[in-house]
């Protein structure tokens, strides 16, 4: 009884230490953007900036929800210790022999492994970048985030590009 209390704690702490570094990936981006933000203000004074989460594919969204219960039945089934191979007449794998004598292990591990397989699935690693509603860059077409430099220039270049059109005179018919 107290290893399966001990078991618990050891999840229960897993689990919300998990928690708080499954979102490095959100914190990274939302550093990125702060970032971005920041100089762009800097040199940029009047532009207006937005951030927004792209969702995944809905078949990447449903992967890993389905993971997400999964990890909670298998761990749940090997702190329970019933062996669900003998229900279906299957030879007891050694993994599942292994599991059982290092339960508290085997469930971090199973924890872990799948919260990052989920993670992977909700990453979109969109940046996606657009000025008067024309966008101006993709993170997803180009494969990278521009540098600062780049950034700005390209902005600039837009910018310089919108007055221009602005300028044109308008033919009336």
């Amino acid at each position: 009884m107290r290893c399966l209390a001990l078991s618990f704690l050891s999840l229960w702490i897993c689990a919300f230490y998990c928690a708080a570094g499954e979102n490095t990936g959100v914190k990274k981006m939302k550093m990125q953007f702060t970032a971005v933000c920041c100089c762009l203000k800097s040199s940029v004074f009047y532009i207006r900036i937005e951030g927004e989460n792209y969702l995944p594919l809905p078949v990447y969204r449903y992967v890993a929800s389905f993971l997400s219960i999964f990890k909670l039945l298998v761990i749940g089934v090997i702190v329970v210790g019933k062996d669900p191979f003998a229900l279906f007449g299957m030879p007891t794998p050694g993994l599942w022999l292994w599991s059982q004598e290092n339960k508290v292990y085997a469930c971090m591990m199973v924890f872990f492994f799948s919260n990052m397989i989920e993670n992977q699935c909700m990453s979109t690693g969109a940046f996606e970048i657009t000025l008067n509603d024309v966008p101006v860059w993709s993170k997803l077409e180009s494969g990278h985030l521009p540098s600062m430099q780049q950034l700005v220039q390209i902005l600039e270049n837009e910018m310089k590009m919108n007055m221009h059109m602005d300028r044109l005179p308008h033919h009336h018919s």
